[in-house]
């Protein structure tokens, strides 16, 4: 499929067999993404690996850390 035909929208579309709601999950709750900058990506990756945990598992507990630092002192 080129370009031009992904681009491309037809002038009608039959929706009369969709479900309404077929993908809704109630209380589902997403999790937006975080773009870090490369330097900062490559340090936390590094210290993950060295500590033998996850890149999230860093991050969370450093970010609850600085939570805890800011309820602290407000």
């Amino acid at each position: 499929m080129s370009k031009k035909q992904i681009d491309e929208m037809a002038e009608e579309y039959d929706f009369s067999k969709g479900e309404r709601g077929k993908f809704h999950k109630a209380g589902a709750t997403l999790s937006p993404p975080v773009h870090l900058e490369p330097e900062v990506l490559e340090f936390l990756q590094a210290r993950a690996k060295a500590r033998g945990t996850t890149l999230n598992a860093l991050v969370n507990q450093l970010l609850k850390k600085d939570i805890e630092l800011i309820e602290s002192a407000g």
